[in-house]
């Protein structure tokens, strides 16, 4: 996606999660400070229409590569469980949708 500030970023993960995660700004930009400092994120300021200053974050290569490995392991736990549920005879949830969407170019 492109490059989004804290406001935009709560109500894209409020959405796509289909209301079940509610972010504040207290847990986000925590996140975002890190994962700035790891390289995951870079961030510039902006002025908006409204005057105020905005920092808008966008995901780095290294990032979108930690997000596939992320992904990668998330994806090796979901599969791991449901074997185990299956074995167990237990009922298996539904995917998320999300989890099986495309990651974004370049990851």
């Amino acid at each position: 996606e492109e490059d989004s500030y804290g406001y935009a970023i709560l109500k894209r993960v409020r959405e796509l999660s289909g209301g079940r995660m509610e972010w504040t700004d207290g847990m986000l930009y925590p996140v975002l400070h890190r994962l700035e400092r790891l390289g995951h994120v870079e961030s510039r300021s902006e002025v908006a229409e409204s005057g105020r200053r905005r920092k808008y974050y966008r995901i780095t290569s290294r990032g979108l590569a930690q997000l596939a490995e992320e992904r990668r392991q998330w994806q090796a736990v979901d599969a791991t469980l449901r074997g185990i549920w299956r074995a167990l005879f237990l009922p298996v949830p539904a995917s998320h949708p999300a989890s099986a969407a495309p990651l974004p170019q370049g990851a």
